[in-house]
């Protein structure tokens, strides 16, 4: 199955600045979302489900820095791309 994948405002935001500043990780981040679409709970980039979340957030590892937080919805077979850049908050 291939989900869809849809991005939050400000996941757009953090998209267009992370294409611009950082060119080697957003290729990483392109095949990151790739894999995402096919299967969004496991691959590279350490996926796993946050602690404080609702068992359907996961984030996975782009950089060392930075990191792609997602909710998964399986009955859509939709990811929404929550945020791109940071760990978690700390922007």
């Amino acid at each position: 199955m291939s989900y869809e994948i849809e991005y939050s405002k400000e996941a757009e935001t953090d998209l267009a600045k992370f294409k611009k500043s950082n060119p080697i990780a957003f290729k990483k981040l392109h095949r990151l979302t790739e894999e995402i679409m096919e299967h969004p709970r496991t691959g590279t980039g350490h996926p796993e489900p946050l602690k404080s979340g609702n068992y359907i957030t996961y984030s996975r590892h782009i950089t060392k820095k930075n990191r792609i937080v997602y909710d998964i919805y399986d009955k859509k077979a939709s990811v929404l791309i929550i945020s791109i850049e940071g760990h978690y908050g700390d922007k």
